[in-house]
């Protein structure tokens, strides 16, 4: 018995590999003459590049050398694939001279038909590749059943040998090029003009960690990271909806960037979504370096120093902003999204307002408005009072002012320079040093330089303590880039109170609010809803109202579905419950609670 089952074994081992090599003969005979045309267009195609290798090699000039090579590579790219294997590996081999991730796998299919896995290593889990895409095709690469063929080998090898779940067809070379870039395997078998795009990737990724730049006491731990489908995911988590939206598209011709705009259908105004999406779509640019390259390309104001549009790396701040109407946008390799539209007042906000009582929410609120504006006006309203309104300062204040600077040798302004900048270095070393010295030296080096500058007579104490209030009172503002913009305008207005007095600190804030006033971000006014005024929504910019009072989205960017919350929500008191009528007070006739 185990004999005959042995040979019975090797029957259907013979009759197996004879249903793939008549599999693989039939289609092999079935190939149509289109892809016999491709095959020799891949080969003049072939030749036209090796043609403008040589042209770019004899070029002098490194300009004219590279723009000989893009637009080679370019043509290329368009070819189709060829049904035979050896000029498709020979196409790739050309565009991936000299790359050394480049790694292409050489196999035999199920039957003997000669194929290749191509991939770039460190973008893939060549463990996954092995088990799932080789070892299936190694040896399942052929229909079960015998009979006619009636499917093409694609359809063939991703029903029944390919055990992966995202798998595409590519029938050029630029399609499978972008697919391995991507971080995508390639296979090509021979015989076909066509290429199966296999989805493995296993790239290192960065583990969910809270944003350093913006930490809250309570909330949740976890931002943006430089994946992707990961940010994508942290969204998606938080707005388990059909309408929010994902529209992907590259930017960039060398770094092909992916980029998401993000937005929730039937509340975001449509004029918005497609004002962003036409930015995004006129990009020509190489690479843009990360999330500021592509502020600066689709601000409405490039040349301001106030942001126009919002930078986070929270997942719950991007969530809320998608729900009162704006669209987000995510770029890979990087963990900041920017936020579009983006007033002057959104950049007073916190994250942490939403996770406090709004009693704390808006006392904190109000705290950053008005220390931001001393920190744009304390130092120049110190030296205009001191140099051109001494009159101003009562009497003993003035003579302790007085006394302080008696000695140094320098006017009100210098001082207040010196001061500003040895301030601004100390910060600026503080974060380039490493963490674990950055925040000693700068804490060390503030207070032994200014003790040391007053003792020695540089400056005086009253200057040490007004730049080390600016500097703190920079610190509330919890928009980066807003700060950033306030540091700077500190010294104009310091220096148009140096030669103009408090006329020039009233002239300069002048020009500020004008400036503000005549920006926009993306249609919206900058100083929305201050400036135009709505009174129905002033209040929310100021103070931040109970979830139960915020009934509407905001109308500068909520086209639809305006309501977010029904009325009533409130809560009250719950009412006492009327007595029995066994006893006034409600309990039974021997004292005891009625049922």
């Amino acid at each position: 018995m185990p004999t005959s089952h042995h040979g019975e074994r090797e029957g259907d081992d013979t009759s197996f590999d004879g249903l793939a090599e008549a599999y693989w003969a039939a289609e092999a005979q079935a190939l149509p003459g289109e892809l016999r045309e491709a095959s020799q267009a891949l080969r003049q195609g072939l030749e036209r590049y090796e043609a403008t290798l040589d042209q770019a090699a004899e070029s002098l000039d490194r300009g004219q050398r590279l723009q000989v090579l893009l637009s080679g590579t370019a043509e290329l790219r368009e070819l189709p694939l060829s049904p035979s294997l050896d000029q498709n590996v020979q196409s790739l081999e050309a565009l991936f001279r000299h790359a050394a991730d480049w790694v292409l796998r050489p196999f035999r299919l199920a039957g003997g038909r000669r194929a290749v896995v191509a991939y770039l290593d460190g973008m893939v889990d060549v463990a996954v590749i092995d088990d799932h895409l080789v070892k299936p095709l190694m040896y399942d690469a052929f229909p079960l059943r015998a009979g006619p063929v009636t499917a093409t080998v694609q359809e063939v090898l991703k029903a029944h040998a390919i055990a992966a779940s995202q798998v595409r067809e590519g029938a050029t070379l630029g399609e499978v090029v972008n697919g391995i870039l991507d971080g995508d395997a390639l296979l090509l078998v021979d015989g076909e003009g066509v290429g199966l795009i296999v989805s493995q990737r296993g790239w290192q990724k960065r583990a969910l960690s809270e944003p350093p730049s913006e930490s809250t006491i309570r909330g949740p731990r976890e931002g943006f990271t430089e994946t992707l489908r990961t940010n994508t995911a942290l969204l998606r988590r938080r707005l388990r909806t059909p309408s929010l939206k994902f529209e992907a598209m590259t930017v960039g011709t060398l770094s092909r960037t992916d980029v998401v705009i993000a937005y929730l259908d039937r509340i975001a105004a449509d004029a918005l979504v497609e004002e962003v999406r036409s930015r995004l779509e006129r990009l020509i640019i190489d690479s843009p370096q990360g999330v500021p390259s592509l502020d600066e390309l689709i601000r409405d104001a490039p040349t301001s120093l106030f942001p126009t549009i919002r930078v986070t790396e929270r997942p719950d701040t991007v969530a809320g902003e998608l729900l009162e109407g704006r669209v987000a946008i995510l770029a890979a390799n990087t963990p900041f999204v920017l936020v579009v539209p983006a007033t002057f007042w959104d950049h007073f906000q916190s994250p942490e307002d939403y996770y406090h009582s709004f009693y704390v929410a808006s006392a904190l609120r109000l705290l950053r408005i008005v220390f931001a504006f001393l920190a744009l006006t304390l130092p120049a309203t110190y030296v205009a009072i001191t140099t051109f309104h001494a009159d101003m300062v009562p009497t003993s204040l003035l003579i302790t002012i007085a006394a302080a600077r008696e000695g140094v040798p320098f006017p009100a302004l210098l001082e207040a320079l010196m001061m500003e900048v040895m301030f601004e270095v100390l910060r600026e070393a503080g974060l380039r040093l490493p963490r674990q010295v950055g925040q000693a030296v700068s804490i060390v080096g503030a207070l032994v330089i200014g003790e040391a500058a007053v003792t020695a007579g540089i400056v005086s104490a009253p200057m040490v303590i007004l730049v080390a209030m600016t500097g703190i009172a920079s610190f509330t503002i919890p928009s980066y880039e807003m700060a950033l913009a306030v540091r700077i305008l500190r010294f104009l207005v310091l220096l148009a109170a140096g030669f103009l007095g408090l006329f020039g600190v009233g002239a300069a804030i002048m020009f500020i609010l004008v400036h503000l006033a005549d920006l926009r971000s993306f249609s919206v006014p900058y100083l929305a809803p201050v400036a135009p005024l709505r009174l129905g929504r002033v209040a929310s910019v100021f103070v931040r109202l109970p979830f139960w009072a915020q009934i509407f989205r905001p109308s500068l960017t909520a086209q639809f579905n305006r309501q977010r919350a029904v009325g009533g929500l409130k809560p009250q008191p719950p009412q006492t419950p009327a007595p029995s009528a066994g006893s006034p007070d409600g309990t039974g006739p021997e004292g005891e609670d009625g049922p």
